[in-house]
C-alpha cells in the first residue's frame, strides 16, 4: 500500500515491517495503524512466515498515535471507547495474537501507543538510544493501548505507576534492567541482531512457538486447573505436527532436528 507510512519485506520466511514516517517519529495514522493489523493478521495465517520484525525509520521506533487530525470537537459518550476498541487496542491484541513470533526491534524512541506496540511484542531488542516513555499523564490522558493490561503483567504494579504517574523517559538500559526489553545493542548493531534472532525464530517449530506464546500470553489470567489443562491440550495437538516428530525422532537418532513450520 504505497503512501501509508509501512515498508513490508518477507525474506527467508521473516516478515520485516517497518514503520516508515521519520519527519513524525514514525507517529501511527488510522491508515497506518490499519496496516499493521492487516499485515500481522496474514503473517499470523500465511505459512510461508514464520517470524515478524517490528522496527522504524530514523530517530523514532514509534511516537505513538498521529492526533493532529484527531479533532477536539463534540463527541458522544461512547465515541472515544469505540475509537480505541477498533483502533489502538485491536492493534495490540493483532501482536498479542499473533501466531508467529513478533520481535521488536526499536529504534528510538517509543511513547504511548508506540511503547505499549513494542512491548507487546514476544521479544524486545532495543537500541542503546532507545527511550520509552508513557507519554499519556503528560496530556492529561489516561494510559490506553493495553498499557494498563501489559505493564502490570511485565513490571508489577508499583514499578508501572511510577512511569505512568510520572510520564518520565526511561532510558534503554533501565528498561533492560527492569525486564522490558530482552537485550540492548549498540545502535550500530540493532539490524544485524534483529536478522539474527529472526532467524532463528524462523527455523524453529513454529506450531510449537505458536502454542507457548498462547500459553505464556494467557498464565497471568488463568488458575492452576486451566493452566494445566491447556498446557496438556497444546502438547497433545502439537504432538499431531511433523515439527514434534522429527524433533523427536531427531533425538533419538542423535542429530538436529530439521522444522519446516508444519
Amino acid at each position: 500500500m504505497p503512501g501509508a507510512g509501512i515498508e513490508h519485506e518477507v525474506r527467508d520466511h521473516v516478515a520485516y515491517v517497518t514503520l516508515s514516517r521519520p519527519e513524525s517519529l514514525n507517529a501511527l495514522t488510522p491508515d497506518m495503524r490499519d496496516r499493521l493489523i492487516g499485515l500481522l493478521t496474514a503473517a499470523s495465517a500465511d505459512p510461508e512466515i514464520r517470524a515478524v520484525v517490528l522496527t522504524g525509520t530514523g530517530r523514532g521506533f514509534c511516537a505513538g498515535a498521529d492526533l493532529r487530525g484527531g479533532g477536539t470537537g463534540q463527541r458522544l459518550p461512547g465515541d472515544v471507547a469505540r475509537v480505541l476498541r477498533q483502533g489502538a487496542q485491536r492493534l495490540i491484541a493483532a501482536v498479542l495474537d499473533c501466531e508467529k513470533p513478533v520481535l521488536a526491534a526499536v529504534n528510538g524512541t517509543a511513547a504511548g501507543l508506540g511503547a505499549h506496540l513494542a512491548l507487546a511484542c514476544d521479544l524486545v531488542l532495543a537500541a542503546e538510544s532507545a527511550r520509552f516513555i508513557e507519554v499519556f499523564v503528560r496530556r492529561g490522558l489516561v494510559p490506553d493501548a493495553g498499557g494498563a493490561y501489559l505493564l502490570p503483567r511485565l513490571l508489577g504494579p508499583h514499578r508501572t505507576k511510577e512511569l505512568m504517574f510520572f510520564g518520565d523517559a526511561l532510558p534503554a538500559p533501565d528498561a533492560e534492567r527492569l525486564g522490558l526489553v530482552n537485550r540492548v545493542v549498540p545502535d550500530t548493531d540493532l539490524e544485524k541482531t534483529a536478522r539474527s534472532w529472526a532467524a532463528r525464530l524462523a527455523a524453529g517449530p513454529t506450531r510449537a512457538l505458536a502454542l507457548t506464546k498462547h500459553l505464556v500470553n494467557t498464565s497471568l489470567g488463568t488458575d492452576r486447573e486451566a493452566a494445566f489443562a491447556a498446557e496438556a491440550w497444546a502438547q497433545e495437538i502439537n504432538m499431531t505436527t511433523e515439527d514434534a516428530q522429527d524433533g523427536l525422532r531427531a533425538f533419538v537418532e542423535r542429530r538436529s532436528p530439521q522444522f519446516r513450520g508444519r
